[in-house]
Parts: structure tokens; C-alpha cells; sequence
């Protein structure tokens, strides 16, 4: 099956064609003209016709007030990368295990019993069984995204404040699980938030970029790892661990500062507000653009604002019909795949890197810092072609391709790791332990935000980003906790395990994974309700429109092709 290709600008010449593709914008590719009509390959005829009339410059003033917008919520995405990257940093520092008397300092890091709790049963409880109940409510609520997103934050500052300051294990346990929860939190929020200011043009990108901004705050507190591990005192990793209230913080501050999700306003009743957000930053200005209208049309006929939609406890919406139930089922793939595709053996990557044959600490936090950098590479890369390649294509492939790199990686480790005399081999392992992860960021990253929150509809979005919370928390669970013991009695055979799931994840994604791109959010809605879903979410038009006056006219629409 082909998909359709993806245009920069209308055709009607070719220096509109280069202007336009400098600047990105997501239009119908035109296969033919026929008698003054251009003849489109699209997904969705009434979307192609909107984008053609409403061209945005991604230089203008109010783009790059948008952008500015979302930064801001990307330092959710920084603080979970903090939360997910310093705890390894500090795990890899004899000065940290030492001081908190946790076992692994021979091993090149925590390991064992006491490295699982911190890892994962906190993290599993806090923002499982209380950030689950929390986290939809207070997206969903009265203070809407923004007020997610300010209180989970608020709370994540008062974790890290907690952890920098920890002078036993129950002080570092109390930490991590309030650190958790508001991480829970922002979890939901921000990627709601910047999925619904996104125009749908430049949503793939923008919303993949967020996920991107993990690895800003992973290359921060990795590299600060580096030189804080020189010291013997207890900055060592207290360092580290404070940077953390910095992308907090700027969330704090700046929160109120930003407009509210239209969507949100559309569902609070406040319509006139959603328009004028919407014709600042999706309609150059004018709340009569196409684009406009064709998302209010939208946003209306899809948010429902029933009773189950008041009911703060109440998520039965996300499995009472098979279009919901399809729904859910995207997501919780992405939420468990994203965890267990051998992204969870990143948190004990110096202990990967001591099998692999590395003696000292300060090496292993410099590949660990390394390491986070070819990754945030890859996720870079992936989020700017995830608009052009397609979800479901990347994350096929991406998935295959992770598990192509773990085979290597434990074939080397096996032959060339501790105690081998062929430094070559030991890093030959290595060096896949990077292609590993980048070519893990570059599928993963951008579509961790993006599929959950694509599929989700608008009036389960909040609470399904919190089971999507629930979900990446108890897989979680696994590398987290079982993973520190696995890698303590088993070694490098615990690769073997993730090689396995990973092509279990291919035969998943290849008979169930539909593909979004190129979609509006309401008009998703089609496809989960067909009878093949994936079938129909591979399915073009051929549309035929006109210009007349300055304004685009459909003529007509061709059956659907495969």
C-alpha cells in the first residue's frame, strides 16, 4: 500500500512550489489538471481544500509566538527527561551508592533489590494509582490544560527540592514518589496542550518536537554527572539531582501566560475564545479562513459533553464502544512498547557498559553523556521526518530496527565483554548500544507524544493521556524493578528478553497500528469506526478543485484508493 505524498504549497506555479517548501506546509500533492482542475491525492478532501486556503508562514510574527507557546510546554517533556536520565547518571557514582548503602559499586552501578524500589515501585504506585486519579480530573478541570500543567509542575519542584536534599533512603523514596506524581501530571497536560494549539499542518513536527526536549534535559544532567562525579562529597550527586527544579520552574512562572487550548475552550463553552485563538495562530488573523471554521465545525461536532464527561472518576468513555476500545488500544500499545522495546535498560547503562568490557566510572559516565546525545540526534531527526514518512511506518521499522541493534549488542557482550582481551569486540558492543538508541529515539520519541494523544478522541483526551500514564508506568515496572535484579543474576542474557518482545511489537504494529498522518483529530473518528481500521486509515482520494475568485472549490471526489 502507498501513501499519499505530501506537497509544500498549492501548484498553481513553480516559485509558489519552492516558497512553500521552504516553509513546510503539509498540502495535497496535485497528480494531474484536467480542464482547469487540479487533480489532488489526499486522506482528507475537506482538510486538502482548507490547506490550500490557509497558508501559514512559520516566520511570521505570530508563528513565532506559538512557538515560544509551546517551548513552554516542552518543559514538561524536560522535566520528565530530567527524571528519567538523572537517576541512571547518579546510579553510575560509587559516591551515591555509597553514601545511600546501595549495592552495584563493583558492578559499574546500582543493582539489586534496593535500586528496583527507588526505580520503579515508587514511580509505579505515585503515578499509576494516584496520578491516573488525579491527572485526567485536573486537565479536564475548571483551570483546564494550563492548570495541569501549573500544579503538575509545582509538585515536581517540591519533589526535587526533596531528593537534592535526602539524607536517607525513606527521604530519597519520599522524594522520587512526589517528583513522580507531578511528572504524572505535566505527563498529561502538556502534550494535550500542545497537540490542540498545533496547526494540523505543522502538528506532527510540533508535537514530536516535545518529546525531543526529554533529551534536552537528559544531555543537561548527564553532562553535569561528569563533572560533579569528580568530587567526593556528597555534590556529587546532589548537583545533579537539583537541576532538576529548573524546567519546573520556567513552567511555573510562565503557565498563565500562555492562551488556552481552543479544544478545551470549545468544551468549556467558550467558543468565540477558541476562535480567536484559532485565527491568530491557525488563520493569519482572519476567524473566517477555512482552516478556522473547519476546526470549530469539528471541535463541536465531536467534543460531547455528557454526563460520564462530568464525572471526574468516571472513564468508561475510553472502552464502551469498539471505536473507543480501538482508541484505547493505540495508545496502550505505544504505552507499553515505548517502555519495552530495551529503551528501560537506559536507566543502567553504565552497568551495560561495565559488561561491555569498561572499567572506570568517569568512562562509563562519558559514554552514558554520549550516548544521550546520539540519541537526542536520532529524535531529532525522526521528529522532522515524521510529518513526510508516516507514524505507522516509523514505528514499524523503528521497532525492527531496535531489535536488530539488540542482537548485536548481546552477541558482543556475550563474546567481547568483561574479561575479553578483544577491546575491539567490547567496542563493537558499545558502539551498537548507541545505534541502539538512536535509532530508538529517532521512531519512538516524536510518536510517544504523538499516537496516544492523535488517537485519543477530544473528550477522553485528558484521561486516556492519564491511562497512558498508568500504562508507561506499570511497563515501567518491569525494566525498573525486575531489570536491576535481572542484570544482577542474568547479566547480558536479560537482552535476550527484550529481542524477543521487540519482534512480538513488529507482528502488533504491522496488523493494528493505523496510520494518523495527515488526518484532523475529529476526522480520526471515520476511521476508527470502520470495520479495518488500518485499512482504512491507508486509504487516499482523488479530489478535483478549482480556484475561483481567490476562493478553492471541490468539483468533485473519486473513490477511495489502497
Amino acid at each position: 500500500m502507498s501513501s499519499a505524498k505530501e506537497s509544500t504549497g498549492p501548484s498553481s506555479s513553480s516559485s509558489d512550489e519552492k516558497h512553500d517548501a521552504k516553509h513546510h506546509h503539509v498540502v495535497p500533492t496535485v497528480v494531474a489538471e484536467k480542464e482547469g482542475a487540479k487533480l489532488m491525492e489526499v486522506k482528507n478532501a475537506d482538510l486538502a481544500v482548507a490547506l490550500t486556503s490557509t497558508q501559514l508562514d512559520p516566520l511570521s510574527r505570530a508563528s513565532i509566538q506559538l512557538y515560544l507557546i509551546l517551548v513552554v510546554a516542552f518543559m514538561g517533556s524536560m522535566s520528565n527527561g530530567f527524571d528519567g536520565q538523572v537517576m541512571g547518571a547518579v546510579n553510575g557514582m560509587n559516591q551515591y551508592l555509597n553514601y545511600f548503602g546501595i549495592s552495584g559499586a563493583d558492578a559499574g552501578g546500582g543493582v539489586g533489590t534496593a535500586t528496583a524500589l527507588i526505580f520503579g515501585i515508587v514511580s509505579v504506585i505515585d503515578r499509576s494509582i494516584v496520578g491516573v486519579l488525579l491527572a485526567g480530573p485536573l486537565t479536564d478541570g475548571k483551570f483546564g490544560r494550563r492548570g495541569g500543567m501549573f500544579i503538575g509542575a509545582t509538585i515536581i519542584l517540591i519533589g526535587a527540592i526533596t531528593i537534592t536534599t535526602a539524607l536517607d533512603k525513606p527521604y530519597l523514596l519520599g522524594g522520587r514518589f512526589v517528583l513522580g506524581l507531578g511528572v504524572s501530571i505535566t505527563a498529561t497536560a502538556c502534550p494535550s496542550y500542545v497537540v490542540e494549539m498545533a496547526p494540523p499542518q505543522w502538528r506532527g513536527r510540533l508535537t514530536g518536537l516535545f518529546n525531543t526536549f526529554y533529551y534536552a534535559g537528559s544531555m543537561l544532567c548527564t553532562g553535569i554527572s561528569i563533572a560533579t562525579a569528580r568530587l567526593s562529597t556528597t555534590t556529587s550527586w546532589r548537583a545533579p539531582l537539583a537541576i532538576q527544579i529548573v524546567p519546573a520552574g520556567i513552567l511555573v512562572s510562565f503557565v498563565w501566560f500562555l492562551p488556552e487550548s481552543p479544544r478545551w475552550y470549545v468544551s468549556a463553552g467558550k467558543v468565540d475564545k477558541a476562535a480567536e485563538v484559532l485565527a491568530k495562530y491557525h488563520g493569519n488573523g482572519d476567524v473566517n479562513a477555512p482552516l478556522v471554521q473547519l476546526e470549530l465545525k469539528e471541535f463541536e461536532e465531536s467534543i460531547k459533553l455528557d454526563a460520564s464527561d462530568k464525572r471526574w472518576w468516571d472513564y468508561s468513555e475510553l472502552v464502551n464502544t469498539s471505536n473507543a476500545r480501538y482508541r484505547t488500544l493505540m495508545m496502550l500499545m505505544m504505552g507499553f512498547f515505548g517502555q519495552w522495546s530495551g529503551n528501560g535498560l537506559g536507566y543502567f547503562l553504565t552497568v551495560l557498559f561495565k559488561n561491555a568490557g569498561v572499567e572506570s566510572q568517569e568512562r562509563r559516565l562519558v559514554l552514558n553523556f554520549v550516548n544521550t546525545i546520539v540519541s537526542a540526534i536520532g529524535a531529532s531527526i525522526g521528529t522532522s521526518l515524521c510529518d513526510t514518512l508516516g507514524r505507522r511506518t516509523m514505528w514499524f521499522w523503528g521497532t525492527f530496527a531496535s531489535a536488530s541493534t539488540l542482537i548485536i549488542v548481546t552477541v558482543c557482550t556475550a563474546l567481547f565483554g568483561q574479561n575479553s582481551a578483544n577491546p575491539d569486540g567490547a567496542n563493537a558492543a558499545i558502539a551498537f548500544i548507541f545505534l541502539f538508541g538512536f535509532v530508538f529515539s529517532f521512531a519512538y520519541t516524536p510518536l510517544q507524544a504523538l499516537v496516544p494523544t492523535e488517537c485519543l478522541a477530544n473528550n477522553t483526551r485528558a484521561k486516556g493521556m492519564a491511562m497512558y500514564s498508568l500504562a508507561v508506568s506499570c511497563a515501567g515496572l518491569v525494566g525498573n524493578y525486575a531489570g536491576p535484579i535481572a542484570l544482577q543474576n542474568i547479566g547480558w542474557k536479560y537482552y535476550i528478553v527484550y529481542v524477543c518482545w521487540d519482534i512480538f511489537e513488529c507482528t502488533m504494529i504491522w496488523f493494528f497500528a493505523v496510520e494518523t498522518r495527515g488526518r484532523t483529530l475529529e476526522e480520526l473518528n471515520e476511521i476508527f469506526e470502520s470495520p479495518n481500521p488500518v485499512k482504512a486509515s491507508l486509504a487516499k482520494k482523488k479530489i478535483a478543485v478549482v480556484e475561483k475568485g481567490g476562493q478553492v472549490e471541490v468539483m468533485h471526489v473519486e473513490n477511495e484508493i489502497v
